[in-house]
């Protein structure tokens, strides 16, 4: 299992993002998330309200998504982090399997 963070400049483009995601069943679910987030981007420091989003998959489907999020987030250089949870229910670790390609 695959847990992804990314963040979008809107909250309406990560919703168009997940849904997407789904439809494509490369998730089982995703989280949106209100942040404020500082970064430096261009030589300058800049401070932004974003939408973090996390999502559920396998971990054969990090490509895709990985591809998807570079085509549609708006981002020069969009965040792509994949982790990979210690430790997983195993009723939550078949549902997302079973939800997924």
């Amino acid at each position: 299992m695959l847990v992804i963070l990314t963040t979008l400049h809107k909250k309406e483009n990560a919703v168009s993002i997940g849904k997407g995601l789904l439809k494509e069943r490369l998730i089982a679910c995703y989280n949106l998330f209100p942040i404020e987030s500082a970064y430096w981007w261009k030589g300058e420091i800049l401070e932004e309200n974003e939408t973090l989003m996390i999502l559920k998959t396998n971990n054969e489907n990090f490509d895709k998504i990985e591809t998807f999020i570079k085509n549609n987030s708006g981002y020069e250089v969009p965040e792509v982090i994949a982790l990979t949870p210690e430790t997983v229910n195993n009723s939550y670790l078949k549902w997302v399997n079973s939800e997924t390609k």
